[in-house]
C-alpha cells in the first residue's frame, strides 16, 4: 500500500492593491529643432538629386505629348494620359503592378542601403530642406536663429518671421497648383485660380495641399518622420547585419573629450577621435544622436557624415567616425554583399517587373462591354421576328482616332439593325445601340450563343471579343 503524502493548504490573499502615481504624469513637450547648414559629398548629392527630381516634378505636367497634356491623370472622365499611353479604370492592374514594383524596390534598397529614399528623394525630406533654406536666408544661421526666437518681439523680428512664412506659404501655393495640374489641365488651372474664376473643387484642392505641404514641412518636419511614416517602423524588419547604415564608430571614437589641435598624445589620455563636438546632433533634422547607436528616427541623410568628416580633417584625423558601413565590418568580419534576403528582393522585383511588362505588352488599344436591354429579354417585331436589343460601350484606348467595325458570329440568318461602323477619337469612348433579328424558324434552342466582335479597320490584329445570349423566347 502506498503512503499518501499530505499537502500542506496555504492561504493565498486575493486582494490587488493598485498603485498610483501622486501626480499625473508629464509628457515633454516637443523641442524645436534647429538645424545647422553642412557642405559636404552626401549632402552634395543629396541637394543635387533633390533638384533634379524636384525639377522633374514642376516640369512635367507643362510638356505636351501630340497635342495633349503629356502626363493628365483626369479622375474625373477616369481617364489617365501618360505620353503615348492611356489608361483607363479597366487598366488598374497595371497600376497595381507599378505599386508593387515601388514598394519591392524600396525594399531591396532598404536591405541593401538603410533608408536612403528617406534622406534623399523622400518628398516630405525633400519639401523640409527646402522650407529649412528659405529659413537659413532669412533668419540667419543656426545660432542666429535660436537668439531671435530667444529676444522679444520687434520690427526686425517680425519682419523676417512674416517674409520666412510668407515665402513657406507662396512656396506651398505653387507646389500645390502643380500638383493639382497633374489631374486638371494645368495653363487653365494657373490662369482660372489667380483671376478668381476656377471652380470649386479645384480651389479647395490647392488649398488644402497648401495647407498641408506649409504644415508638413514648416511645422511638422520630423513628426511625420518619426511619428506618422510608417515606413520608420517596419524598417528594421529588412535591416541585417550586412545593410550599410549611417553608423558611428565607437571602438574609434570612445572615450569622447575636447582637446586641442596640437595634442597628438590624446590617447595616452585615454580619449578617442571623437572631440564631443556635437555638430553630428546640430545637423541632424531629425536631432538625434548617432552616438547612440542606430535609431529608427535616423533618415540616412548622411548630414551627420559631412559635419563629422569636416571636424576629422581640421583635427589631421582619418575621416571616417561616422559612416556608411555595416555591423559585421565594425566588428572586424567581411560585409556579405550578396546575401539570401537582398537576392530574394532582387529576384521578386524582376518577376514583377517581367509580369508588368507582360501586361502592359498583351494590353490591347480597345475596350467592348455589351449590356443588354434590361426593359425586355426579347420581344417580337410585326414581321413576326424575335429580336433583341443590346448596348456595345466601346473605348479606344489609344490617342489616335480609329475606325472600327462591328461584328456578330454565332448564329445564322440573323438580322443586324444599326451601325455596323464606328470612328471614334482617341480616348473616346461610345454606346452603340444594336438590333438583332431572328426567324424564329432558325431558333433551335431558347436561348442561343452568339459573339460580337469589334476590329480595328486599319489592323485588324486589333480585335476584341465577347459572348453573348440570344433569347429565342421558346
Amino acid at each position: 500500500m502506498v503512503d499518501k503524502q499530505k499537502i500542506d493548504v496555504k492561504n493565498i490573499p486575493v486582494d490587488v492593491h493598485v498603485y498610483r502615481p501622486d501626480t499625473p504624469a508629464k509628457y515633454a513637450s516637443r523641442d524645436r529643432i534647429y538645424v545647422r547648414a553642412v557642405k559636404g559629398l552626401h549632402q552634395s548629392l543629396r541637394r543635387n538629386m533633390g533638384f533634379v527630381f524636384m525639377a522633374l516634378f514642376f516640369v512635367l505636367p507643362w510638356l505636351q505629348f501630340d497635342g495633349h497634356q503629356a502626363i493628365l491623370l483626369n479622375i474625373v472622365e477616369q481617364k489617365f494620359t501618360i505620353f503615348g499611353l492611356t489608361l483607363w479604370p479597366q487598366d488598374f492592374t497595371l497600376l497595381a503592378w507599378i505599386f508593387i514594383i515601388a514598394a519591392y524596390a524600396l525594399f531591396f534598397v532598404t536591405t541593401f542601403y538603410g533608408r536612403v529614399w528617406c534622406g534623399y528623394l523622400c518628398p516630405q525630406s525633400v519639401w523640409t530642406f527646402i522650407f529649412m533654406w528659405f529659413e537659413e536666408k532669412i533668419q540667419g544661421t543656426r545660432n542666429q536663429r535660436m537668439t531671435l526666437d530667444q529676444a522679444p518681439m520687434s520690427a526686425s523680428k517680425f519682419w523676417k518671421k512674416a517674409l520666412t512664412h510668407f515665402c513657406w506659404v507662396a512656396f506651398a501655393l505653387f507646389t500645390s497648383l502643380i500638383f493639382v495640374g497633374y489631374f486638371t489641365p494645368i495653363a487653365p488651372l494657373f490662369w482660372d485660380f489667380f483671376t478668381l474664376q476656377a471652380g470649386f473643387w479645384a480651389v479647395v484642392s490647392v488649398l488644402f495641399f497648401t495647407v498641408c505641404t506649409y504644415g508638413n514641412a514648416g511645422w511638422m518636419r520630423e513628426i511625420m518622420c518619426t511619428h506618422i511614416c510608417p515606413y520608420a517602423r517596419f524598417q528594421s524588419a529588412m535591416f541585417d547585419k550586412d545593410t550599410y547604415t549611417v553608423t558611428y564608430d565607437e571602438r574609434r571614437g570612445e572615450n569622447r573629450g575636447p582637446r586641442s589641435r596640437k595634442d597628438q598624445h590624446y590617447k595616452e589620455q585615454g580619449l578617442g577621435d571623437c572631440i564631443d563636438c556635437n555638430l553630428c546632433v546640430h545637423v541632424c533634422p531629425t536631432g538625434i544622436d548617432i552616438r547612440n547607436g542606430l535609431q529608427y528616427e535616423c533618415i540616412n541623410c548622411g548630414a551627420c557624415i559631412d559635419a563629422c568628416d569636416d571636424t576629422m580633417e581640421k583635427m589631421g584625423y582619418p575621416k571616417g567616425l561616422i559612416s556608411y558601413t555595416t555591423e559585421h565590418t565594425l566588428q572586424g568580419k567581411p560585409a556579405k554583399v550578396l546575401r539570401p534576403k537582398l537576392i530574394g528582393y532582387f529576384l521578386v522585383l524582376l518577376v514583377v517587373c517581367a509580369a508588368f511588362v507582360v501586361n502592359l505588352t498583351i494590353r490591347k488599344p480597345l475596350e467592348l462591354d455589351i449590356i443588354r436591354d434590361r426593359g425586355a429579354l426579347y420581344r417580337e417585331t410585326p414581321e413576326g421576328l424575335i429580336e433583341n436589343t443590346y448596348t456595345l460601350s466601346i473605348i479606344n484606348k489609344s490617342q489616335q482616332e480609329k475606325t472600327f467595325m462591328l461584328a456578330v458570329t454565332g448564329i445564322d440568318q440573323l438580322n443586324w439593325a444599326g451601325p455596323q461602323q464606328v470612328v471614334l477619337a482617341g480616348g473616346e469612348s461610345r454606346n452603340v445601340v444594336v438590333s438583332l433579328s431572328l426567324d424564329p424558324f432558325y431558333a433551335k434552342k431558347p436561348v442561343l450563343d452568339l459573339t460580337f466582335s469589334v476590329t480595328d479597320s486599319a489592323d485588324p490584329a486589333v480585335t476584341m471579343s465577347q459572348e453573348n445570349k440570344f433569347f429565342a423566347g421558346r
